[in-house]
């Protein structure tokens, strides 16, 4: 080839073809070096790195500055910290959104549905409990291969002690805080502490139970929140019922009342009747004793019999005046004597 020929310019497609080829290696170099520091990350305090390598355990990273091969030689599954802990509600022992759904249309044709949500108890009754579980990761590894297994598998184990819990108590037990029992502020904190504790030692000694089988979910129970409540429908029929009953001591109290002031009003109105009537009887016993005082003084006297017959003879023609006849008993004693007096008719004996 000729000097002139070297020196020749490229043409346009010459040149096209070297910058696309630049450019695609650049691009190679940048992918390599990005697939290269692709698991170069920083853990945060509160997390921890599990890294598998070909899907086996390497190690565990604390937190930090990751330094580990990429994909897929190195996988890295970010897990929380043994000291942060994670709440999970527990939404399967709450009614199912269909339930909910048929409950606002009137609709208890669905013998699944109108079951949903609610527990049976010992002495038959229906419960509703809302449980919120806290727990910790202390195994990692095991954490990471049961995966999203978890959630779903912590939902059976609590709705598992929540069936088993209920069971074993009747229904005023487990609503230690209904209003119209009467208990002690203590007991009733006891009592729900204790519903909590069964839960909550049920759920771990199932855990328990799945480690020893090699079903290990990497977690632990930190703590168990329950809040027991009943069906809404049941709920109206108590409140209709107590305020049913507070309408009732209410009537009975205004009874009373009115009862007390009713008495009270006899008593007075029987005091006066008594007192007026005492009255009445000394007025007249001091009238008949006025009246009665002469001949009782002459039937004391004794010592002038001609007195008794002066009054006698002075009286018994004012008396025998008034009667409009006179019958004598016996023709031959004149001291028992029939008056039959002015306008009656019944005689009347002196």
């Amino acid at each position: 080839m000729s000097e002139h020929q070297k020196n020749k310019p490229a043409g346009p497609w010459t040149q096209s073809i070297r910058l696309a080829f630049y450019a695609l290696y650049a691009l190679t170099l940048l992918a390599a070096a990005s697939w290269l520091f692709s698991n170069i990350r920083q853990i945060p305090a509160d997390s921890r790195a599990v890294v598998l390598h070909f899907g086996a355990q390497q190690r565990i990273a604390e937190p930090g500055l990751l330094l580990t091969w990429p994909k897929p030689i190195n996988d890295v599954v970010m897990v929380p910290a043994p000291d942060r802990v994670i709440e999970h509600h527990v939404t399967a022992l709450l009614r199912s959104f269909d339930a909910q759904h048929a409950d606002a249309r009137g609709d208890n044709s669905s013998d699944a549905l109108a079951g949903s949500g609610y527990l049976l108890t010992g002495d038959s009754g229906v419960v509703q409990l809302d449980i919120s579980v806290f727990y910790r990761v202390v195994t990692p590894m095991a954490y990471v291969l049961q995966g999203e297994h978890v959630i779903p598998a912590l939902d059976r184990l609590v709705e598992r002690a929540a069936v088993a819990v209920c069971a074993a108590r009747d229904l005023d037990t487990i609503l230690v805080a209904r209003p119209e029992m009467v208990s002690g502020d203590l007991n009733v904190a006891e009592q729900r502490e204790r519903l909590r504790a069964d839960v909550q030692h049920n759920v771990e000694q199932n855990l328990q139970r799945l480690a020893q089988s090699g079903s290990d979910l990497g977690i632990t129970l930190e703590r168990v929140t329950v809040q027991s409540t009943l069906p809404e429908t049941t709920v109206t029929a108590f409140n209709a019922v107590l305020t049913a009953s507070q309408q009732a001591s209410q009537a009975i109290a205004t009874a009373n009342t009115d009862a007390s002031l009713i008495r009270q009003k006899s008593t007075q109105l029987a005091d006066q009747t008594r007192q007026t009537a005492q009255a009445q009887a000394r007025e007249r016993v001091a009238k008949a004793q006025s009246d009665t005082a002469m001949v009782a003084r002459l039937a004391n006297s004794h010592n002038d019999p001609d007195l008794l017959a002066r009054v006698y003879r002075e009286r018994i023609a004012a008396i025998l005046a008034q009667a409009e006849s006179v019958i004598t008993v016996s023709p031959k004693d004149d001291a028992n004597l029939i008056l039959q007096a002015a306008g009656q008719k019944e005689p009347s004996k002196p």
